[in-house]
């Protein structure tokens, strides 16, 4: 939780909510956010989604979509109670796989009053069909029928099978995108954290496939929707494509020469989004 400096607690205040990445914790970018909005006004929360980090649940590092919507639920009980929050005036940041779990909240949780995603990933489509839909039907099918195994295993008592959503190793076959993953993830200066180490259930790919956060993402409307992303972003197709299937009101913000993880953290990219997410929560928040 960020409280802005020398606060009136004889009133009420909008509130942002703010959720991290596919495989992050609150102390990295989510909380950069979330204080850097403190600091322009709001009240701001950054949470750890359920069986990650400090939250609770188990088996830990498990990834179901449903539970990481509900999350945002759970957060807008929590913030609606807050005695300094003004519960009509409460918005939500996903960042990353964050953004399209609070899109799909937002379709469901009237109480949020305006929903803003920045670098979004469409975690279902990207365990579909790979990042860049480079992943074939029949290949799909027999990674599910793998996971079937496994989980016929793991219920039989064998080890539990974990895969990591960072490359284990960089060489030369790596792609850029994926280092600038590991550039964040890695460094102490930037993103590292013990609590965010990339690895997560194999068995977690089939809920993840099953997952369509824009089914009717129109039904947000007339609540408005903010998508954020950078230029050169591996993301960006998700939040062109869930833009095309958004209603009004809506913006999708492009970040002139921004990558994917330049929206996490570095100055100049930055930047340009907590103004752009300002100005928006100013308009929508009032």
């Amino acid at each position: 939780m960020y409280i802005p400096k020398d606060i009136d607690k004889s009133k009420k205040y909008p509130a942002i909510i703010v959720g991290h990445p596919f495989g992050g914790v609150k102390e990295q970018t989510a909380g950069l956010y979330a204080q850097k909005l403190a600091e322009r006004g709001y009240i701001t929360l950054a949470f750890d989604a359920s069986f990650y980090g400090e939250s609770g649940g188990t088996p830990r590092k498990i990834e179901v979509p449903e539970i990481r919507v509900e999350d945002y639920s759970a957060a807008v009980d929590y913030m609606s109670n807050y005695p300094l929050v003004d519960e009509n005036k409460i918005g939500v940041i996903g960042i990353c796989g964050g953004g399209g779990y609070s899109v799909s909240a937002a379709q469901i949780d009237h109480r949020i009053k305006a929903v803003a995603i920045v670098s979004m990933y469409d975690m279902g489509r990207a365990r579909r069909q790979g990042v860049g839909d480079t992943v074939s039907y029949e290949d799909r099918m027999k990674t599910l029928d793998e996971i079937g195994r496994q989980r016929t295993l793991e219920f039989r008592g064998e080890k539990r099978k974990d895969i990591r959503a960072l490359p284990v190793k960089v060489d030369e076959n790596t792609p850029q995108y994926a280092r600038e993953f590991i550039a964040y993830y890695e460094n102490p200066e930037r993103g590292y954290h013990p609590n965010s180490d990339g690895w997560y259930s194999y068995t977690s790919l089939a809920p993840m496939m099953n997952f369509f956060p824009f089914a009717q993402i129109e039904t947000i409307s007339p609540r408005p929707v903010l998508f954020i992303v950078g230029e050169n972003a591996v993301s960006k197709y998700f939040s062109d494509d869930a833009y095309s299937k958004a209603a009004e009101p809506k913006e999708l913000f492009v970040i002139k020469d921004a990558t994917h993880v330049d929206l996490y953290d570095v100055p100049q990219y930055m930047g340009q989004a907590l103004d752009k997410l300002d100005s928006y929560f100013k308009q929508y928040l009032k």
